[in-house]
């Protein structure tokens, strides 16, 4: 048996990576490859816990995350494909001279 430790210590370092990829790089799919790294190091824990305490409702609302994860990513990439059209770059610091 792997310790709880071990998988929340995991969790954390995949967590810290995921949230410097998000406020240190400026491309639109690396920030979006960042937010699902944070989002799968809350999934970890939730799936540790519910098997350490034998309950069935961590790995439900792991279920539900995915399902939340994988619309946002779709909504995600047709926004980019949208931006890289007008301004055919990427770019996080170009989006912000769409206001109009």
């Amino acid at each position: 048996m792997v310790p709880v430790s071990y998988y929340v210590a995991l969790s954390a370092i995949l967590f810290t990576i995921g949230a410097l990829g998000v406020l240190i790089r400026r491309n639109a799919i690396i920030i979006f490859m960042s937010i699902e790294l944070m989002l799968n190091a809350g999934n970890l824990l939730f799936v540790t816990f519910a098997r350490s305490f034998e309950q069935l409702s961590g790995q439900v609302f792991v279920f539900f995350v995915i399902a939340v994860a994988a619309a946002e990513v779709a909504v995600g990439l047709a926004l980019i494909v949208a931006v890289f059209k007008s301004k055919q770059s990427i770019d996080i610091d170009e989006v912000s001279n769409l206001r109009g």
